[in-house]
């Protein structure tokens, strides 16, 4: 997204009535399925994904009046959806009463079951490794791999630093290629 486009959204966002509605339709737009891939590549699940991408949304409208502009607009959506994101996987680990590993095998499962899911078999023995690293593990790895973030765009909405966003994303990649290598 260009800092202009941003920009054109922030000033319509800012006024009262419909300029507020198109602006929060051009966010939408410009945002809404970079957002959603971002969350559903952490949660598997297409309805969950679109249930936390729901709260982000609502989060966004019920808040931007308080957006500053001291991060750009993508780097503060980021935040909010990868917070809600994270929040939303505790929850359900709690609302789980079965083994830890068990939260893993359902996702392994929602992943076989997904009819969106499109990847060889290749990708889905990665898709698999990736659903087996912590959290936020999984989050660097998707943002670096997935979506080609630099370490210093996730810095800014990780708010970690780059030095502990490049160990993550390395210990990431070693786990997933012994987990392959046991598949093999």
């Amino acid at each position: 997204m260009k800092e202009s486009a941003d920009k054109e959204i922030l000033v319509l966002l800012k006024k009262p009535g419909r300029d507020y509605e198109e602006g929060f339709r051009l966010l939408l737009r410009a945002y809404q399925e970079k957002l959603y891939w971002h969350i559903r590549r952490m949660v598997i699940d297409h309805e969950d994904a679109n249930d936390v991408l729901q709260n982000v949304f609502l989060k966004v409208y019920r808040s931007i009046q308080q957006f500053e502009g001291k991060s750009k607009l993508y780097t503060w959506l980021y935040r909010i959806a990868t917070n809600e994101t994270l929040t939303f996987l505790k929850q359900k680990r709690k609302r789980s009463t079965v083994s830890i590993g068990k939260d893993e095998f359902d996702l392994v499962n929602t992943l076989k079951a997904d009819s969106f899911f499109e990847g060889s078999e290749v990708m889905y023995k990665l898709q698999q490794a990736i659903l087996q690293l912590p959290d936020k593990q999984r989050l660097v790895f998707n943002m670096r791999y997935h979506e080609e973030m630099s370490y210093r765009e996730m810095s800014l909405i990780l708010d970690t630093s780059v030095g502990a966003l490049k160990a993550s994303y390395h210990h990431a990649v070693r786990k997933i290629e012994e987990y392959i290598k046991k598949l093999v």
